[in-house]
């Protein structure tokens, strides 16, 4: 079976590297999802990755800390996140780099779109870390910025449940699966696939995005080969 994505731009939460735990790392969860992601590169697939920090940092953590400070914590956060992923990548094999919103060039490339561009023609793997370097704005809409300035081929995004439904399936047992919705109906019914900054973002550069359930991490490779994985957004 073949790929019918050449780059994908793959978002994580934070809160999935938690696994059980419910805070921090659970390396059993993050090897699990770094091997679907090795398996998809041996298979030719181009990977960017974003990730979220809720396993460390929400923005309600601050309290009535200042939400510019508080969102620069979550920005740190999730370089932690993408420092961890990177880890295990390396010793699965898979060639790695990380790039930053914000300079640390200590421990990251700063993010330079070209140069991403041309570290995922070569089969590495990119992981966006800070967010979008500015407060205010979610890590889902840095997954579709990044997402739109690589030209990636679709969004990735995995969640706790098996796609988009009309309400929330945790609470309302006759809640009703898409298989397929436009990003203009995600944002009239506030279907929270994604903030409406973000969704607003991928209907205007026609980006789709497949949101899916990642207690399978191989559910990531199913739905690159083209597998009935979850609900696609796009327009008609």
């Amino acid at each position: 079976m073949q790929p019918v994505y050449r780059r994908i731009l793959l978002k994580l939460s934070g809160e999935v590297l938690a696994g059980e735990h419910g805070h921090g790392f659970d390396f059993d969860t993050i090897n699990a999802v770094c091997a679907a992601v090795r398996d998809l590169t041996e298979n030719g697939v181009q990977v960017g990755l974003v990730v979220g920090g809720g396993n460390f940092w929400r923005g309600r953590s601050g309290g009535s800390m200042d939400r510019t400070r508080a969102d620069h914590i979550g920005m740190l956060a999730t370089m932690m996140n993408s420092l961890a992923l990177a880890d295990s990548l390396e010793h699965l094999g898979v060639p790695v780099r990380v790039q930053s919103a914000i300079e640390m060039h200590q421990i990251a490339e700063t993010y330079i779109r070209n140069r991403a561009v041309r570290h995922l023609e070569k089969g590495r793997v990119v992981i966006f870390g800070s967010g979008t370097g500015n407060p205010f704005f979610s890590t889902d809409t840095c997954a579709a910025l990044r997402a739109a300035e690589i030209k990636a081929d679709i969004i990735l995004k995995a969640t706790n449940v098996d796609g988009v439904f009309d309400k929330d399936p945790n609470k309302f047992p006759d809640a009703v699966k898409y298989d397929v919705v436009s990003h203009t109906e995600v944002l009239k019914k506030n279907l929270k696939v994604m903030d409406a900054t973000a969704a607003s973002l991928c209907r205007d550069n026609n980006i789709p995005i497949l949101v899916f359930n990642l207690s399978d991490p191989q559910n990531i490779v199913r739905a690159v080969m083209g597998e009935n994985v979850g609900t696609i957004v796009k327009e008609d």
